[in-house]
């Protein structure tokens, strides 16, 4: 007696899409056979060797006026299989309807959910003067440098001619839903130190060390002072401040032997109110500060600061809180705290929402023992069902004519 779309989320949540090797290929084709089930239109976009877009369309009565895009990633992270109840690929439905497997809350049920919606409207002999595309696109865990990054400078992205897209979000432990606006730009700097070598016995002046120890006491006196500022104010989130963790240490060649250089790796993520330049000139002053020979460099560098209008005044907005008004869905906003596709489609200039209809969820996306309640999917199909209609009949605005 369960629901089909449940039974259609577990079979999607069974294809191992996990990295380092994702079977692309297999969630493709299951997606390509929804979606012609459905009766949409299929199209297969390879950004690059290996990674393919599936764009998935629903015709428009007005195709002239810009699109609604409803984004989502098919790949999952690794796993821990030790740390399961059960194993993360076989969509186990445990008795209080809870369904544990990688991706189901990370996001494999937005994919779902969003099909599911389109399969209810369809039914029911709906059809929307915007156009509706879904993309399915490879890669967003390990930065979407070869999916929706690529995929936003193609023509065949150029040419869906989107006016608002949804994406991700997280769950909620409450009853409320978050709701993300805008992202963190994600700064990754490798800190290098040169110093003066010699024998582990002597005291040397001037070592990579003593710079390095200077550089990472900097670095984490910030950390520790925005960590209690968000401690501090019950009105602030993750995403309001800015995150900075030492990730990687690297230097030495034996026990008795000074090194030369040293290197440090931080991963720091940055909200849209601070003034990236500034903040560089601040890392900047770290390092001169710990002495001669400290460089630093980055491994990624993202200026964007691209957020979305959540005032009532914008015509998306006002599509999008009317109907979570009218269902009677509280939302919280937030500047999203990691990283998702949305900034690259910001990033082009289209307004992004990131958006998982969970709540009195816990957040357990890359961790273990990820779980969705059957009854929480089953209302983020109802959400959505109302979502796009009202997204998809925002009457023309005045830049289509």
């Amino acid at each position: 007696t369960e629901d089909p779309s449940v039974t259609l989320f577990r079979e999607y949540l069974r294809i191992a899409t996990v990295h380092p090797k994702p079977d692309y290929d297999a969630a493709i084709q299951f997606l390509e056979r929804v979606g012609t089930d459905l009766g949409l239109a299929c199209q297969k976009v390879e950004v690059c060797q290996g990674r393919v877009v599936l764009v998935l369309t629903w015709l428009g009565t007005n195709p002239c006026l810009r699109s609604i895009l409803l984004n989502s990633h098919t790949d999952v992270v690794p796993v821990f299989e030790e740390h399961w109840t059960y194993p993360p690929f076989e969509a186990v439905k445990d008795s209080q309807g809870n369904i544990y497997a990688r991706g189901a809350q990370d996001m494999k049920c937005v994919s779902i959910q969003y099909l599911e919606a389109i399969r209810r409207l369809k039914a029911e002999g709906k059809c929307f003067a915007r156009t509706i595309h879904l993309t399915f696109v490879p890669d967003e865990e390990v930065g979407g440098h070869k999916g929706m990054e690529m995929f936003v400078q193609r023509p065949e992205f150029r040419a869906l001619n989107v006016g608002f897209a949804l994406d991700e979000g997280l769950a909620s432990p409450s009853d409320t839903f978050s709701v993300f606006y805008g992202e963190k730009s994600p700064w990754w700097i490798k800190v290098k130190c040169v110093g003066s070598p010699g024998h582990g016995s002597r005291f040397i002046s001037n070592t990579a060390a003593e710079k390095m120890h200077k550089v990472i006491t900097s670095f984490l006196a910030f950390r520790e002072s925005e960590k209690q500022r968000l401690k501090s104010d019950a009105g602030l989130t993750l995403g309001d401040v800015t995150s900075l963790n030492l990730t990687m240490l690297e230097g030495g060649v034996s026990f008795n032997v000074v090194p030369s250089e040293m290197a440090a790796s931080f991963d720091i993520r940055i909200p849209p109110t601070v003034d990236l330049k500034a903040f560089e000139k601040q890392v900047a002053v770290w390092c001169q500060e710990s002495g001669d020979g400290v460089t630093y460099e980055f491994h990624q560098k993202c200026m964007d600061q691209h957020i979305t209008s959540t005032e009532e005044s914008d015509p998306w907005w006002k599509a999008f809180s009317g109907v979570c008004r009218d269902m009677k869905l509280p939302l919280k906003l937030e500047i999203f705290p990691a990283a998702t596709d949305s900034r690259y489609i910001r990033a082009v200039g289209h307004p992004a929402i990131g958006f998982s209809p969970m709540n009195r969820t816990p957040v357990l996306l890359h961790d273990h023992n990820e779980f969705l309640n059957e009854d929480v999917f089953l209302r983020g199909i109802d959400i959505y069902a109302h979502l796009l209609p009202a997204l998809a009949s925002v009457p023309p605005l005045p830049t289509e004519g």
